[in-house]
């Protein structure tokens, strides 16, 4: 009865926005069982081409919001770029270009990127190149034709995704190229690639290759890395990149300037998307993650084209929560091909809809979002705070608890820490906790320690020379 009774209480305390949510928010467990939780987002709206007053999109691929919000919609089928205020007003639609003295226009372009100054970088696919305009969409330069022993004879450029660093570097996906991002420095000159994908046979494929004869060999498929899907830059310049590798645990690389991957991946699970999955049957498989965005300090967000899922991390690589799905209502998704951030709001381009999707946030998800900013500034204390509220929404969120053992492991109050480690299912962090602890204890007590072990010694150095004249005196007496 009393379990029953908490299970009634956990049920009505749910919030009430969660019930007018399309879909189920969730994270996994230690067990890895999918966990319920209350809605992080909510949408709010659509906004589509009719509705903006430029007509309908015609397969959109890819959207850009800048810090001030300023929203960059590419519209692929029409060819044209829509810029939008922050409050969703248009202030320009670009569909064309005058280069050097002839009227230009796109070829079913597919990534957009805006730098902080203003530049738009457009991976324009079919013309197979990346064109570079001014805030106000006049050319600045054209990357086209790259040139490089590395590259094939017969290599055609078609760029996929595009982005751009301080530096002015060009990071390029394109069509077919197995070898990592392309680079490019601020003339246009191909420098390389980054983030080589490397991919490793199974002992069983191994094996099979050593058996098989000259023939099956040749029919055999090639180990060859795969492409990647989609990239971001953050404030510090590296680089965040997904491949289509459904298979690998390592497809969300964040890179240096070096192009070495340098991302996290400390949870229960890895930051790969969904980790429980039906094997046959619809929406089958391991996610395939084709678009990311970083969202703020130590958070990115994740698109999975495979189930229509929205997947956010922490820098720690922890999943924060999931939600989405595929269906006709508000909020949930057709063909969702591009996630941006707009400061608070998470927006979602549906190429099967031909619109935008607008969430705002809930209480829950603000205060998600805090707690993990908060944590990554060093903000302890203030962290602590938003932590301990999202527990009161949600007793079973394992990242709160784990928020909790790091910003008090952070301020040293070990024993605290363990606790919450021990709540949130973390052995790593318990254990480094019980250390610290262990340590503690013991400086705190050395100097009874040392008291009572010399009291010892000596008390056992007497007695042994106790025992040893006592015979002797006996001997003497008797004689």
């Amino acid at each position: 009865m009393l379990a029953a009774i908490i299970s009634l209480c956990v049920l009505t305390a749910a919030p009430a926005a969660q019930a007018a949510a399309p879909y189920e928010a969730y994270t996994y467990n230690y067990y890895s069982d999918a966990v319920a939780l209350p809605a992080p987002f909510l949408p709010e709206r659509t906004v589509d081409g009719p509705g903006l007053g430029v007509g309908d999109f015609k397969q959109p691929n890819d959207i850009y919001v800048t810090r001030d919000g300023i929203v960059y919609i590419l519209d692929s089928g029409n060819n044209r770029i829509i810029v939008l205020d922050d409050n969703w007003n248009v202030i320009r639609i670009i569909d064309g270009f005058d280069n050097n003295g002839t009227p230009d226009t796109f070829g079913n372009p597919n990534g957009i990127f805006v730098a902080e100054d203003g530049e738009i970088y457009v991976a324009d696919t079919d013309k197979r190149r990346v064109v570079v305009l001014t805030e106000g969409g006049k050319l600045v330069k054209i990357v086209e034709n790259p040139e490089s022993e590395v590259l094939a004879e017969n290599f055609e450029f078609a760029p996929l995704k595009v982005t751009a660093d301080r530096a002015d570097r060009i990071f390029v996906i394109a069509r077919g190229v197995y070898e990592g991002i392309m680079q490019f420095d601020e003339k246009g000159e191909f420098l390389g690639y980054v983030g080589t994908i490397k991919v490793q046979p199974s002992a069983a494929d191994r094996l099979w290759r050593w058996l098989a004869t000259d023939a099956q060999k040749a029919q055999m498929v090639l180990f060859i890395p795969t492409e990647f899907s989609s990239l971001d830059i953050d404030r510090k310049g590296f680089v965040y990149a997904t491949n289509i590798d459904v298979g690998s645990t390592e497809t969300i690389k964040r890179l240096n300037p070096l192009g070495q991957d340098v991302i996290k991946r400390f949870g229960h699970y890895p930051n790969v998307g969904d980790i429980r999955y039906r094997t046959y049957g619809r929406e089958s498989g391991p996610s395939k993650l084709t678009d990311i965005k970083v969202i703020g300090d130590g958070m990115y967000v994740v698109l999975d084209s495979n189930r229509a899922r929205v997947f956010t991390y922490n820098d720690e690589g922890e999943l924060l929560y999931a939600f989405g799905g595929r269906g006709t209502q508000l909020g949930v998704f057709n063909t969702p091909v591009a996630v941006e951030w707009q400061k608070d709001k998470l927006l979602v381009l549906d190429r099967g809809k031909n619109n935008i999707v607008i969430f705002k946030p809930t209480r829950f998800g603000k205060l998600v979002h805090e707690a993990t900013a908060l944590h990554y500034s060093g903000n302890t204390a203030a962290a602590v705070e938003r932590w301990e509220e999202v527990l009161r929404l949600n007793s079973n969120y394992d990242i709160a608890y784990l928020g909790i053992g790091k910003s008090l492991l952070m301020a040293k109050k070990n024993k605290e820490a363990m606790e919450y480690f021990k709540l949130g299912m973390s052995r790593k962090y318990y254990s480094i906790a019980f250390k610290r602890y262990r340590r503690e204890v013991m400086q705190e007590h050395f100097g009874t320690f040392m008291t009572t072990a010399v009291i010892l010694i000596a008390a056992f150095a007497a007695f042994r020379i106790i025992r040893r004249v006592r015979p002797g005196r006996s001997a003497g007496h008797e004689a």
